[in-house]
């Protein structure tokens, strides 16, 4: 069998779990508490299918940072966090009141104002020296903060005010749900030069605190900045991109009953797989089109160079690469792509709650699916990203049915069952502990390696 072959019949094995959660209904237990280990439902399979999708743009953007230059990135969910929050401020509804009130017009001259506080302080910082470089910067940015807090306190309270129960932010523009990916992409880009700019200069181990540490702070900021997002309090009924429709539209219309019912099958379930089915058309899209992009850049003068960066950056900086510039511009295309995964992962939720922006969900599993499917290798990647989230899901329930299966012959009142019915809540983790150490030791370059 060719490395070829070997690939695809990869690829098969984890098409073949989609299709058992699809077609088979495999369920342990008494009724009423059992648990399922295959549903038998194509909303099942669907709805793991695009979150796999979306994690596999991710894992694109993470293995563009790590496979190609050796950027240790820990920071993934604070890029995530920002794409999710374009479609909140692009597509979400217009708020009226705190436009004619003003408030989002003195909101933004506030933030115009900090940004050139900034600004006027690098520059101080560049053309003064020694004691007088120290006190002139102290007097500007002290000066500043006060003025800029005067600025923008007033307008955030305004805002916060209009409304709290439904609004209390400055909402959306009410654009297309679809303009909303590349602004995030946008956003997460902006970011990650800001960072590239301070952080890149560090060694890897650094750059790894550095990037964790600022990736919790911009998640603090949306949890915590009600203006801007709601905060804990989460926006919801954020605009479907097109061409999706709503489940009820659809089940409203004479042309869509009538093709269900020629096949005999239910308006609801059939409503629900359609909706599926068209999200994962745009998102296959979109990982297809980035798959491409990522091919033909490896490929590339440019990601030979990369890859020379990669493996020596001494022997780079001596052939006179900017060994720097370089990196700084695969972090941004890296954490692009990790923002527009994450516009489209509110898309498909329709709402944004900060709260679920964790690293074990955003950063460390997107890393364990690079680790998985082979750094350097884009095939590899999404391979990863599907098996894993596939196991993510699906290992809980699995946990479950185990140590129901374990205890069943125990004494209800026996401390050790008990025990292990409330240990299996932690299967999930240790189950990707032990896929990881596995993969390490007999495939440490991962089951699709780099060529």
């Amino acid at each position: 069998m060719t490395i070829n072959w070997r690939n695809v019949g990869l690829f098969a094995a984890v098409g073949v779990l989609f299709l058992l959660e699809g077609t088979v209904r495999w369920t342990i237990g008494p009724t009423g508490t059992e648990f399922t280990i295959f549903g038998d439902s194509w909303n099942s399979s669907l709805v793991i299918m695009n979150l796999c999708l979306i994690s596999a743009v991710m894992s694109l953007g993470v293995n563009m940072q790590w496979g190609y230059a050796g950027l240790f990135n820990t920071g993934i969910v604070g890029f995530v966090a920002l794409g999710a929050l374009a479609p909140v401020l692009i597509s979400s509804p217009v708020v009226p009141a705190v436009w004619v009130g003003g408030g989002v017009y003195r909101l933004i001259a506030g933030l115009i104002f900090g940004a050139g506080v900034i600004a006027a302080a690098v520059a101080l910082y560049r053309r003064t020296e020694g004691r007088r470089r120290t006190l002139a910067m102290l007097a500007l940015l002290l000066a500043g903060f006060f003025l800029y807090r005067a600025i923008l306190d007033p307008a955030v309270s305004f805002i916060e005010a209009n409304d709290p129960a439904l609004h209390g932010n400055m909402g959306g523009l009410g654009l297309p749900a679809l303009i909303s990916w590349p602004v995030g992409a946008l956003f997460a880009a902006a970011a990650a030069w800001v960072i590239g700019k301070t952080a890149l200069g560090l060694r890897s181990d650094y750059l790894a605190i550095a990037t964790l540490g600022i990736g919790e702070i911009i998640v603090a900021i949306l949890k915590n900045e009600d203006w801007l997002d709601r905060g804990v309090k989460n926006v919801i009924d954020i605009p479907r991109p097109w061409p999706v429709p709503d489940e009820v539209d659809l089940q409203a219309s004479a042309r869509f009953l009538d093709w269900v019912h020629s096949f005999g099958w239910n308006p609801v379930t059939a409503s629900t797989i359609m909706v599926k089915l068209l999200y994962g058309g745009l998102f296959l899209t979109v990982l297809l089109i980035l798959l491409w992009a990522c091919e033909m850049a490896l490929k590339s003068p440019w990601g030979r160079m990369m890859r020379a960066i990669r493996d020596n950056e001494t022997a780079a900086r001596a052939m006179g690469k900017d060994v720097t510039g370089r990196h700084l511009q695969v972090f941004i295309l890296g954490s692009a792509i990790c923002g527009l995964a994450g516009a489209m992962l509110i898309t498909l939720d329709g709402q944004l709650t900060p709260g679920s922006f964790t690293p074990l969900r955003y950063t460390f599993t997107i890393w364990l699916m690079v680790i998985v499917g082979g750094s350097g290798n884009n095939w590899g990647a999404i391979l990863g990203s599907f098996l894993i989230w596939f196991l993510w899901i699906k290992v809980d329930p699995w946990g479950n049915a185990l140590m129901f299966t374990l205890t069943r012959g125990m004494d209800d009142a026996s401390t050790l069952k008990h025990y292990l019915l409330d240990s299996a809540a932690q299967m999930r983790t240790i189950t990707m502990g032990v896929i990881l150490l596995v993969v390490l030791r007999f495939a440490p370059r991962g089951l699709i390696p780099e060529r």
